[in-house]
This record gives C-alpha cells, sequence and structure tokens, in this order.
C-alpha cells in the first residue's frame, strides 16, 4: 500500500525537480492520516498554504503529489515515476487572495507547461 504525499513547492522549485527528475522531501511535507477524501483535501490545502508561505507574496502556489512507500522523511528524494499529479494556481494570486482558492489539477506531463 502506498501513501500519498503533497509536497509544497514554488514554480522555481517544480522547474528543478522535474529538471532533475526527482524531488526532494521537505520537513513541510504533508501525508493525510487515511485516503479519505476529506483528509486528501484537507492535506492538500495545508500544503497551499505552506507553498504560500514558501512564495512569501504575490505569486502562485504549487503542491507537488507523490505516491511512496511509506511516510517521507525529510531528504527522501521522489522520483518522477511517483509523481502523481500537480495542483497550482493557474495565475499569478495577489498578496490577499484568499487562503481557501482552490488550486487547478495538472498531469505530471504538463509540468512543462506549467514552469
Amino acid at each position: 500500500m502506498s501513501t500519498r504525499a503533497y509536497l509544497p513547492l514554488t514554480i522555481a522549485g517544480l522547474a528543478e525537480a522535474d529538471a532533475a527528475g526527482e524531488v526532494v522531501v521537505t520537513d513541510d511535507a504533508v501525508v493525510a492520516p487515511d485516503d479519505s477524501e476529506e483528509q486528501e483535501y484537507a492535506a492538500l490545502m495545508t500544503a497551499a498554504d505552506a507553498s504560500a508561505e514558501l512564495v512569501g507574496g504575490p505569486g502562485r502556489r504549487v503542491v507537488l503529489v507523490v505516491d511512496v512507500a511509506a511516510e517521507p522523511a525529510t531528504g527522501d528524494r521522489v522520483p518522477r515515476a511517483r509523481w502523481a499529479a500537480v495542483h497550482a494556481d493557474v495565475e499569478d494570486r495577489p498578496a490577499d487572495a484568499d487562503p481557501d482558492d482552490d488550486l487547478g489539477w495538472f498531469g505530471v506531463q504538463e509540468i512543462p507547461h506549467l514552469v
């Protein structure tokens, strides 16, 4: 059974991970306590809040969703083959944007168009 983790990033961080073919798990990765839709959405939005902090103002929140064998530890590397999806704002957000705005869903193959 795999675990789904939500990794907050910036657009630049997503571009770096895409170029490297892997993403490094940071200590702000979020794992849902179970696979219910409500818990996964809560994990996604928690990661989106952490992404907004990484952006530090106007910009786009980015959350990379990965499937891993066990809860990831800081420093773990997750190869592109384990990436499930990307959630991101479709355009730059103003600094005072509603933090509860939903993110767009993008397939991993769409990353070059996002960055």
